[in-house]
């Protein structure tokens, strides 16, 4: 998903990203703010996924609300 309507859907689909990845926090959330690569980089802090598993996991999640 480009990262601007991401951003703009943010709002709606943070609780799913909750259920998703259910070691993110509300304060996690809060600070990634619809933005991708932060996203990205809490999927790598909170599960210990490398770069490239944690951007596949977004891609695999992200499909859904396209």
């Amino acid at each position: 998903m480009d990262n601007n309507v991401f951003k703009g859907k943010w709002n709606q689909v943070k609780g799913e990203a909750k259920k998703q990845w259910g070691k993110l926090t509300d304060d996690d959330l809060d600070v990634i703010d619809g933005e991708k690569d932060k996203l990205v980089g809490k999927l790598q802090e909170r599960y210990g996924h490398s770069r490239d598993e944690a951007e596949k996991e977004y891609d695999n999640w992200s499909r859904t609300y396209r």
